[in-house]
């Protein structure tokens, strides 16, 4: 990343900082993604990303689409934070004597970064999704309940359909403590890792090149837009190349089942169902969304992340104690 050395404190923050900015800004889009992944080709809820956003709305209200948006709001911040740093150290600890890194020793810091981020990012997930895909499996019961009540001609006095019962991270935390142990908050730890590790090998590199564009001097930061840029060129150019793992790992993370949807006992076996019975364009539903939420994300990132927004605050402290 910039050839200056920051402290690992200022990292930490300026990862966090970064990462609660770009979550509020692309959050609903996410929700549009891990609803299109989820639904497979029995009831289909939705068409596109547009319709997705439409109907929750209807349906759930204007924060429907911010449903488990509490979750990455609490744990973005030490998993941006871990996955930034991480790479900076990696990247530190394989140049050699302040040297150029070359492309592999970069993708292998990159490779470091993805592995360590994955201690958090895979309970996140794991609960985000949980809450994200409530209110897609929530509609399709309704519809089906409703679509069955037309259909019966003595359908007189016939059952309400149920009214969702809303549960929070907190509670799905409980009981997957409770039932599985600390390996449930785990659950899809190895589709994570087919994701995340992937994804920091092509975006870190990419970034650092084409950042590196943009800069008049080696040791000068290029300009703030350069760096936005580039986390956006560098982040959906990732994004969409492990869109097919992101699939995997949001249905193997999925705790519940819409009507008819197949569940899975692994990621061979979840890769297997997939190709036979959506084909292989399935692995790409949701990639403009996941690139959509990537690129800003990232490039939100990179420029708090090279203003240095942290070094900034901690500087402060010590006049204010002063």
């Amino acid at each position: 990343m910039a050839d200056k050395q920051i402290s690992l404190p200022a990292k930490l923050i300026n990862g966090g900082i970064a990462g609660l900015i770009g979550v509020t800004c692309v959050f609903p889009i996410d929700l549009a993604k891990t609803r299109l992944q989820n639904q497979q080709n029995g009831q289909r809820m939705y068409t596109s990303m547009s319709d997705c956003l439409i109907k929750t709305i209807r349906s759930e209200g204007y924060f429907g689409m911010y449903r488990g948006a509490a979750v990455n709001l609490t744990l973005v911040t030490p998993e941006k934070a871990i996955k930034l740093a991480a790479n900076d150290f990696f990247r530190h600890h394989l140049s050699k004597d302040g040297k150029k890194l070359t492309l592999l020793r970069e993708m292998l810091a990159g490779c470091g970064a993805g592995t360590c981020q994955v201690i958090v990012t895979t309970p996140m997930e794991m609960l985000k999704i949980q809450l994200q895909d409530a209110g897609r499996i929530a509609a399709q019961k309704k519809l089906m309940a409703a679509q069955a009540q037309l259909s019966s001609s003595s359908a007189v006095g016939s059952a309400e359909p149920a009214v969702e019962r809303r549960t929070t991270a907190t509670q799905i935390t409980r009981e997957l403590l409770r039932s599985k142990g600390i390996a449930g908050l785990y659950k899809g730890l190895g589709a994570t890792l087919l994701r995340d590790v992937p994804f920091s090998i092509v975006y870190f590199p990419l970034f650092a090149n084409l950042n590196k564009l943009g800069q008049k001097d080696p040791n000068v930061k290029a300009p703030f837009y350069v760096s936005f840029l580039s986390g956006c060129v560098a982040g959906s150019t990732a994004a969409v190349a492990v869109n097919p793992c992101d699939v995997i790992k949001t249905r193997l993370q999925s705790l519940q089942r819409g009507v008819n949807e197949d569940t899975y006992s692994g990621i061979l076996d979840c890769t297997k169902k997939i190709w036979q019975k959506e084909g292989p364009m399935a692995f790409l539903k949701g990639a403009y969304c996941r690139a959509l939420v990537i690129a800003p994300l990232f490039g939100i990132a990179q420029v708090v992340y090279f203003i240095g927004i942290a070094e900034f605050l901690l500087d402060m402290l010590p006049k204010h104690r002063a």
